[in-house]
């Protein structure tokens, strides 16, 4: 089961004028009861829909069924085409779950013409599945990029190219969806009252799971599970609400507005980058208050970061993510002297040692952070820290007063990149 430990974020750790004092999180424990009871309420009434993902049986069977057919169809390469929370989501799948005995796994969220070519020249589409992942079918990078992969589809395959491609979009209504009826390319749905940020429970995240051979009934139990847990009305009892208030006092009475997500698992690196997203584009929406997040990942940013960290402007506190079970790689024995202290030690050991000593040394000049442990980096409990993560920044949404959903700001870049693609072709 995923833990979640802040106290070393508390005044009692770090001093009453650096950290959280009782009093503020007794505060909070009104107030963070009736957030609760108010997201309860709103679920009733059809709002937060990305909270039912994980309970829809359905698309967990159509899922596994497609999954099932592709490894029964020989294919060994997957060409997934997304942006956002579309590729963000299934980046974090892909760095936990492939292997050398799953199929190649390529995501495609960049317009870089140099990255491009180079994945086509290695690509053998005959054996290829390709996914399109987007709602609307009307978002530039994607839908540009899987053009392209669509005519070298129709090349390698001709007119059986649609039986190796899988839209992930709107039900019923959008670009992509009429694209796909027209030329009988099979669609897997992602509703539309949910966000692509909040889809990771729907096809954005369970098929590259299943492709990956990841438990699809296990990530969604996870994710039921800590949903049962986030349903606690006592603070301490909810580790999504206590991880809100943690923020939200470290940022609004401590003067902390930097959070930095930083997994000590490079299978985790990904995972600051999707967290960086939902926290920037659900609360970056006013300039009086809101979390700034940034992406890190332990031990790289150690020796880019660290002294800033330590002995810059007190702005950072740190949410640390770890699993505890590791692989056994063994450091070998009889080094030389001044390497003796790690001899014989696994390489899981000495990561861990890097997270104690970064912790430590933030405790040690007074700063804030806290940490989320897994006990094993697997369907069940990425299931967990997911749905953790999506309510966390719900109950921050009711904390600082602004909706979590929608990206007004986003769609206005969106809208005049159009309108510049669309005064002519340059030759």
């Amino acid at each position: 089961m995923l833990h979640l430990d802040i106290t070393p974020s508390l005044a009692k750790t770090i001093t009453p004028s650096l950290g959280i004092p009782d009093q503020e999180l007794i505060s909070l424990r009104t107030t963070m009861k009736r957030y609760v009871e108010d997201w309860l309420h709103e679920r009733a009434r059809g709002e937060h829909a990305w909270t039912m993902d994980p309970y829809n049986k359905q698309t967990i069977e159509r899922i596994k069924e497609a999954a099932i057919r592709a490894k029964g169809e020989g294919v060994d390469t997957v060409v997934w085409v997304g942006i956002g929370g579309s590729a963000l989501g299934p980046r974090v799948i892909q760095e936990a779950f492939e292997a050398p005995d799953t199929p190649e796994f390529f995501i495609l969220d960049t317009l870089d013409p140099s990255v491009l070519e180079k994945v086509f020249s290695i690509i053998n589409w005959k054996t290829t599945l390709l996914v399109v992942a987007s709602k609307s079918g009307d978002t530039l990078e994607p839908m540009s990029i899987f053009f392209l992969c669509w005519e070298q589809l129709q090349k390698a395959r001709r007119d059986r190219a649609a039986e190796r491609v899988l839209a992930l979009t709107d039900p019923e209504k959008g670009y992509l969806h009429a694209f796909c009826l027209d030329r009988g390319i099979p669609m897997l749905p992602i509703p539309s009252n949910v966000g692509g940020r909040y889809s990771i429970f729907t096809p954005i995240g369970l098929l590259p799971l299943a492709l990956l051979g990841g438990d699809v009934d296990s990530f969604a139990r996870g994710g039921k599970e800590m949903d049962t847990l986030c349903q606690e009305p006592l603070l301490d009892e909810n580790p999504a609400a206590l991880l809100a208030s943690a923020q939200y006092v470290l940022d609004t009475k401590r003067g902390y507005k930097v959070r930095v997500v930083m997994p000590y698992s490079q299978r985790l690196a990904s995972l600051g980058r999707w967290e960086q997203q939902l926290i920037a584009e659900s609360l970056g929406k006013k300039e009086t208050s809101n979390p700034i997040p940034i992406a890190a990942v332990g031990t790289q940013d150690q020796h880019s970061l660290l002294q800033q960290w330590i002995a810059g402007p007190r702005t950072f506190w740190h949410l640390f993510i770890r699993d505890l079970e590791k692989p056994r790689l063994y450091v070998p024995e009889r080094l030389d002297a001044q390497w003796r202290f790690i001899e014989g030690k696994t390489l899981g050991q000495l990561l861990d040692a890097c997270y104690e000593g970064t912790s430590r040394a933030l405790t040690a000049v007074k700063r804030p952070y806290a940490t989320i442990t897994l006990t094993r980096l697997d369907s069940y409990h990425l299931g967990q820290l997911f749905f953790l993560l999506l309510a966390d920044a719900v109950f921050l949404g009711k904390l600082y007063r602004i909706d979590p959903y929608g990206q007004p700001a986003v769609e206005s870049g969106k809208q005049i990149t159009k309108e510049i693609l669309s005064r002519g072709k340059e030759e």
